[in-house]
Parts: structure tokens; sequence; C-alpha cells
């Protein structure tokens, strides 16, 4: 069963959802909490602008097919490209494999290796690999993004938040130029339970796309896979759902990751490029401080004694990785405080 919610919900510790209804008590605001997506924070780290509602994305790969780089590269080319500045790798798995009798176009893939040699690229041969499992098995990585020119570029099953585009935006990624869009919505796919006996990963995808296709639902926007049901899928399972979801008319797509998603880069000899993902938890910390907490010794009046003022209280994973601060107003008078901290972890969709 697909259910459509018409307004905005929060997750919960990564189990709960809950529908903005207008009247949901929570610790953070609507635009602290949606910062707390997976997406945000991808997004975020590959923007090289200063505002997040129009990013300037650069991307950490590029991957294209034959049927696509030959256009990319002339283009680049004509345009005064003198290396590929990120690693970008031409496969030769489209031509080829549609060809009746034998590999076509043999000048494209040449056009292809000398391209690679003298740029830098990475060229995988005829009838050695297929574009989006070459590029799950040796270009995936958790955080990173991808841009292909092609538009079934999704691996986000992996932790790798990829697109697929047409060849101009290529072009402009290879003369170090930005992928300019303003801050997509982000849509939760919140799968709960386990497929029924039968049911398979285009089974869920085409529900999915059936639900969301013509009403535009998530067109446009990032699919966010959440949810307990996750982890009762196979690295495979996910892989097949993810792939399809540019059927949906979604910009990109992005999952939760665990220990089967690690297994699955450690089998391929990449376990280095694993990265646990999971949207943001709320989470209450009380600490209590004592005034002797705040006292110096006085060597005049040989007492410890409490300084009247600001004081300001730092919290973070060590003293160079602070997470929050408290300002606080100390009186002589005062014998306790309580300090609240919320850590901000709540996501909102």
């Amino acid at each position: 069963m697909i259910k459509l919610y018409d307004n905005g919900v929060y997750l919960l510790n990564g189990t709960e959802i809950v529908e903005d209804a207008g009247n949901v008590q929570t610790p953070l605001t609507k635009e602290e909490a949606a910062k707390n997506t997976m997406a945000y924070g991808i997004l975020k780290e590959h923007n090289t602008s200063s505002d997040m509602e129009r990013l300037q994305i650069r991307f950490d790969k590029l991957t294209s097919h034959d049927i696509t780089f030959v256009g990319i590269i002339q283009t680049a080319r004509a345009s005064g490209l003198e290396k590929f500045p990120m690693p970008y790798v031409l496969t030769n798995c489209h031509n080829s494999l549609c060809a009746v009798g034998g590999t076509i176009n043999e000048d494209d893939h040449m056009f292809g290796l000398t391209c690679a040699k003298k740029y830098g690229g990475v060229y995988v041969p005829p009838h050695q690999a297929v574009i989006h499992q070459f590029a799950r098995e040796m270009l995936a990585g958790g955080g990173k993004m991808i841009l292909g020119s092609d538009s079934h570029t999704r691996y986000g099953a992996l932790g790798t938040m990829a697109m697929g585009e047409g060849g101009p935006e290529l072009v402009k990624q290879l003369l170090n130029k930005t992928y300019d869009i303003k801050m997509p919505g982000v849509i939760a796919i919140y799968l709960d339970g386990e497929p029924a006996k039968g049911v398979g990963p285009q089974d869920v995808a085409l529900a999915i796309i059936g639900a969301t296709f013509k009403n535009g639902y998530v067109n446009n926007k990032v699919m966010e896979f959440v949810g307990p049901g996750v982890s009762n899928l196979s690295a495979d399972f996910r892989i097949g759902i993810d792939v399809m979801t540019t059927e949906t008319t979604c910009l990109s797509s992005i999952w939760r990751t665990d220990e089967k998603i690690r297994e699955f880069y450690d089998i391929h000899g990449r376990v280095d490029e694993y990265k646990e993902l999971n949207p943001g938890e709320t989470t209450s910390v009380i600490m209590e401080v004592k005034a002797f907490d705040l006292a110096s010794y006085n060597e005049n009046s040989s007492a410890w004694v409490i300084d009247g003022g600001n004081y300001q209280f730092l919290i973070g994973a060590s003293s160079r990785d602070i997470k929050a601060t408290l300002n606080v107003v100390v009186t002589v008078e005062l014998k306790r405080l309580i300090i609240y901290c919320i850590c901000k972890f709540l996501s909102i969709y």
C-alpha cells in the first residue's frame, strides 16, 4: 500500500513519521529540521555558492556511454578543454550491446580511447561492462555525487546522489563550471515491513511510479528512502528499485545505508568508500551544572567564589568539533544551572 501525504512530514528518530498538520510540537523549526535530511547534507557539501537556495554544484565524478561521450568531449574541446578536472568514465556498452552481428561505431570507441589517454579519463572497452553497473562497483561512494549523461544514472541505494542530465551539463563540469539549480524539495519514501513472496524490485518501483508520475508528486525533487523497511531489502533489491526512480521524474535519489551496503562495497574491494547515512534523530540531553563548577579560588579571601556575568557553554564531540553553544547569565546568588541541549537531529520532508 502506498500513501501520499498532502502536507509535509516529520521523521522522528528515523522510524516514525508525523504529518505536519500545523499543530506538531517539535524542538526545531521546519527550516532547521529540513537541514537534517541526507539530501541536504550531501548537497551542502557539494555546493560552491554561499546560498543554499541557489545551488552551484560540483560533482565528484562523471560518466558517459558511447552514444553520448563523443558529442560531449567534442563540445568541451571546442570550448577550450585541456584535461578532465575530475574522474570521467567512458563506457562502450550502448552501441555495442545494441549491435546486430557485432560491434558498431568502432570509430566512436577509438575516439573515446584516445580522449581518455589525452585528457586523463577512464576507458571501459566494449563488452566489458554496462555503464551503471560499472559505476556502482567502481565509482560510487558514500556521500558522493555523480553526474551521468544517461537518464538512469541512479546510485542512491549505495549512498551516492547521482543525476542523469543532457550532455551540455557534463560539458560545463569538464570546463570547471557548475550545475546551477534551486534547492530541490526532498520527498521521504518511508518503507516499512518487507516484500511479500514473489514481489521483486520492479514491482515496487512500478507501484511507486504509478502513484507519483501523473500527479508530479516527486517531479524535480530528491527521493529519500528511509524507514525500518530499508533494512529488510538486499543491496541488489534496493538497486533494482533505485534505478527506476528516473521514471517518476524525480531529480535524484538517496537511501539510508547499513551493513548490507557496506558488504556490497567490501565485495568489490572498495569498503573505504562506504559511509553510513541516516537522516537526523532528535535527542534531549540534560546536564546539571553545580555552582561549585563555576567557582574559582580567590587567594585574597582564601575562598572559592563565583563571579557573576556571561558564561558560554560549548557542546561538541571535541574542542575542535563544537556542535552547539549556549550563553547563560550567572548571578552570584545562583545555586545551580540546568542546561537543556536539544541535539538538532530531526528531519522534515
